[in-house]
């Protein structure tokens, strides 16, 4: 007897979800879109001194890359962040003229300190404000930058020890591994157990420890043996930072930045190249040729092969000479040449650029600025669409100022004003009671506003009446409005507006003693 075999037939999965769209492995688009992403540190750590590298020659050599990184260090810092005392009044339970007259005193203790290089630049280059676009510029080239707060002797102009050193990202490195633009050895661990990713290092619970800063550059022609100094986060008595990261991280478990210019590497590296081929062809088709062509016996000798200078095809003594032959002619401008009997002549007629090269160019360069968060009309300067599209972009590239503008402040500005301020209450030069004892307290004493270049306007006069609707309505206050879109103070404005108009008075008839009136 026969056993009956049974056949179970098994369907195909059915895609669902992103197995259908994004993930899918059937479709014939997708099918060779093999994407392996590992973690932040094989990701970004080892590919880090490549795209640094490349992020810096396109700064020198591309004219785009340049106008990004150049753009945002102007709208973010401009002239400089400049510090404007905002303490916290209801905790430290101060009158208004207490708090105006500490604010006054702090601020202007500020301006001795930040104003002069020499008092608060390590290498006495720098002033505050410079080092904030100095730090910008460096944290959109490399990826990330670091800030050393050192120590220095006190002078008879300069009562303050805090000096600031930045380090750009290639020093700060894990000691001792072979860092090169073809090498992925970025890890390496302390005596004590303690990982390092790529010059940070962390303990097992993945908190930042210290930083490993070399004193030299990876590819600096020095004689110079290489040694690193670890520098802790913190100091561990003060608890005051005793270094700075600015870093813009993009993925969680991410310790080291990446270049500003790394999504368009690829892209401004060919624009570079298609520019630089157009340009050598348009300067090779510049030069005005000309070609004399004649009805001659085409089997006659071709005597005019000849150059200036030349005489009978043998090179004279005096190559700038001009040529005696008359198969040669010299072009000037006004002059006329006699072609012989049967002779025409016939210009070129250079097509460089061609008519694609213009709109080729905007639209690389719309894709890198979308990219890079800047709209075309910001990236270029060139505002020739109408009001509002002009308008819409720059609200769109001031919306990501704004937003860098608040991350370097956090991150940069207002850790340095707070050691400082430190130093200046400890010093005894400034008068903070409860600072020490009451971390509340300390932070209402440091609190600040750092005030920067406005958003820049179109036409002022239809946006100042939309502010003062604004203002009307109780949507912003005069205060914001004078520091969003004017960059300045208006308590400030406000005093001295105060004082021209007591001046002005001052100077009315009635108020003027002796002279000569028509009423006398």
């Amino acid at each position: 007897m026969k056993k009956r075999m049974t056949v179970k037939v098994v369907k195909a999965p059915q895609a669902k979800g992103y197995g259908d769209a994004g993930a899918s492995h059937t479709k014939r688009a997708l099918k060779g879109f093999t994407a392996v992403s590992g973690a932040p540190s094989e990701d970004i750590d080892v590919n880090n001194m490549t795209m640094r590298q490349r992020g810096r020659m396109l700064y020198m050599a591309s004219p785009i890359a340049a106008a990004a990184i150049n753009t945002n260090r102007t709208k973010i810092v401009g002239s400089g962040l400049r510090m404007k005392c905002a303490v916290n009044n209801e905790v430290l339970g101060l009158s208004d003229d207490e708090v105006r007259r500490w604010q006054r005193n702090t601020e202007a203790e500020w301006k001795l300190w930040a104003e002069k290089r020499s008092n608060c630049d390590a290498l006495g280059v720098n002033n505050f404000y410079e080092l904030e676009q100095l730090a910008v510029k460096s944290w959109l080239m490399s990826g990330d930058t670091f800030v050393l707060l050192k120590r220095a002797e006190k002078t008879p102009l300069n009562p303050y020890t805090l000096r600031l050193h930045i380090v750009e990202a290639d020093r700060v490195s894990t000691p001792f591994c072979e860092r090169s633009a073809m090498s992925n050895q970025t890890e390496g661990k302390t005596d004590g157990g303690n990982k390092i990713y790529d010059g940070v290092e962390i303990d097992n619970s993945g908190r930042v420890l210290a930083y490993h800063v070399c004193n030299v550059y990876p590819y600096q022609a020095t004689a110079e043996k290489r040694k690193w100094q670890r520098i802790e986060v913190e100091g561990k008595n003060t608890g005051l930072p005793n270094i700075l990261h600015l870093m813009d991280a993009e993925r969680p478990d991410q310790y080291r930045g990446v270049t500003y210019l790394a999504p368009v590497i690829e892209l401004l590296l060919q624009l570079r190249r298609y520019i630089e081929s157009s340009q050598v062809a348009a300067l090779v088709q510049s030069y005005l040729t000309a070609w004399i062509t004649t009805a001659s016996d085409p089997t006659d000798f071709p005597l005019n092969e000849v150059g200036a200078g030349d005489v009978d095809g043998i090179p004279s003594d005096q190559p700038d000479s001009v040529s005696d032959s008359e198969y040669e002619y010299e072009m000037g401008p006004g002059q006329i040449n006699h072609l012989k009997k049967g002779e025409d002549i016939v210009l070129s007629n250079p097509n460089i650029p061609t008519a694609s090269f213009e709109a080729f160019v905007r639209s690389i360069i719309k894709m890198a600025g979308a990219a890079m968060e800047l709209p075309f009309d910001v990236l270029i300067k060139e505002f020739n669409s109408s009001y509002s599209a002009a308008k819409g972009a720059l609200e769109e590239a001031w919306e990501m100022i704004k937003m860098r503008r608040a991350w370097f402040i956090n991150d940069f500005c207002q850790p340095i004003y707070e050691v400082w301020l430190a130093e200046a209450v400890a010093a005894g030069r400034i008068k903070a009671p409860g600072f020490w004892e009451n971390p509340l307290v300390r932070a209402a004493w440091c609190g600040a506003r750092w005030d920067g270049p406005a958003q820049t306007h179109l036409d002022p006069v239809r946006e100042a009446k939309a502010n003062e609707l604004v203002v009307q309505h109780g949507w912003k206050t005069n205060e914001q409005i004078t520091r969003e879109y004017y960059g300045s103070n208006w308590d400030e404005n406000a005093a001295i507006i105060s004082q021209e108009l007591q001046r002005l008075l001052s100077f009315a008839p009635e108020n003027q003693t002796g002279g000569n009136y028509a009423g006398d």
